[in-house]
């Protein structure tokens, strides 16, 4: 087996992976709201459905980038595949960056003052050093 064909096998083992998370994601997702739907919070069923299969199709875009970069790296060198892989890029980016808009309701930058605002409290900070041993 040469090179180029192993990292086309791998790049297909991406995509494979890809499908894998989208798929065990929404039957998550499914089970999970179908117990809240049952349960006690009828009324998060789709919220709780939509954010497990949002995640779930970032994880798998993310995977198709890294499987669509080994293909454009290691298998086929041209400037028509590394300019395909930039609009592919792009537009996964684009993507992912509106499925987060979309789910957590608030612009990116805006996460650190959201949790401020809502009492949330801050990671911890580094201990400081005393100068004393």
């Amino acid at each position: 087996m040469t090179f180029t064909e192993a990292m086309e096998w791998t790049s297909r083992a991406f995509e494979v992976a890809a499908i894998v998370v989208l798929v065990v994601g929404f039957g998550t997702g499914v089970v999970k709201a179908l117990r809240a739907r049952f349960g006690a919070r009828e009324e998060e069923s789709y919220a709780i459905l939509r954010r497990y299969f949002g995640r779930s199709i970032l994880l798998g875009l993310e995977i198709l980038v890294a499987a669509d970069l080994i293909r454009t790296v290691a298998v086929d060198q041209t400037w028509e595949n590394v300019l395909s892989l930039g609009l592919i890029v792009l537009i996964r980016t684009f993507l992912s960056f509106s499925l987060e808009v979309e789910m957590d309701g608030v612009w990116p930058w805006r996460r650190g003052a959201l949790r401020k605002s809502a009492g949330k409290p801050a990671p911890p900070a580094a201990p400081e050093d005393t100068g004393s041993v």
